[in-house]
């Protein structure tokens, strides 16, 4: 006998022994795989996937509108409010100054009723009427006078204007939320009412001054009716003489 034959002859006694040789269990164990609970565990876990990642969007969305909200709670950075009432002040402190004949109604009608008749009289001194022309002479001055204070004070408050409107349109422009931009637009009112006060306060200057001076020549015209009338009924002839009229 060879000795590749005898090889293969223990080889095939080796193997056909190995079953009585190995320990034989008490019970058998076997591996069973289900592919539908398999499938089913799998579905059941994507769905619960996809509700946890629902939920996170939806955790999310709640934080950004919570972040909207404080955003648009957020107030303007920048105030004009101090601006616009210093320049109200000014303007009223302007009118407030006005000279001689002012702004109160009762002070008017006793000043017109003495400098502003609707008739001079007989009873009235010459040296009265020149007095008054001078006191009229006065007042208009001093409405102009102050007309040109006011135009003054109006003027300066444009440079204060410019700036103020200038900050609040760069703040309304980089607004964060709908309060920024409703305060920046509430702002911005409140500077065109500025300016519409500047402008009553400038038309009401420019008035009385315009007044006055018309006043003053309404009571002059009157005034030199009733002189004209004292020289042609005066029984005394002329006689030249000084007269001061202004200082």
């Amino acid at each position: 006998m060879n000795v590749s034959r005898f090889r293969a002859i223990c080889l095939a006694g080796v193997v056909a022994m190995a079953p009585t040789l190995a320990p034989t269990p008490a019970f058998a164990q076997w591996v069973v795989f289900d592919p539908s609970n398999y499938a089913q565990n799998l579905l059941t876990a994507a769905r619960s996937l996809q509700q946890i990642s629902n939920q996170i969007t939806m955790l999310q969305n709640q934080a950004q509108m919570l972040i909207n909200q404080a955003r648009n709670l957020e107030s303007l950075p920048f105030s004009s409010l101090q601006s616009i009432e210093q320049s109200f002040e000014r303007t009223q402190q302007l009118l407030k100054q006005a000279q001689r004949i002012a702004y109160d109604v009762n002070a008017i009608n006793t000043t017109f009723q003495r400098l502003y008749p609707q008739g001079y009289t007989g009873s009235t001194s010459s040296q009265q009427l020149i007095f008054d022309a001078q006191d009229r002479w006065r007042n208009a001055l001093a409405g102009h006078q102050d007309a040109l204070k006011t135009q003054a004070g109006v003027v300066g408050n444009l440079d204060a204007t410019r700036s103020s409107i200038d900050a609040l349109v760069s703040s309304s422009q980089g607004a964060t939320g709908a309060l920024q931009a409703m305060q920046a637009g509430n702002q911005l009112m409140g500077l065109q009412l500025r300016q519409l006060a500047d402008l009553t306060a400038l038309l009401a200057a420019q008035g009385r001054a315009s007044s006055l001076d018309g006043a003053r020549v309404a009571a002059n015209q009157d005034q030199a009716r009733e002189q004209l009338g004292r020289f042609l009924t005066s029984n005394q002839p002329y006689q030249p003489q000084n007269v001061q009229m202004f200082h």
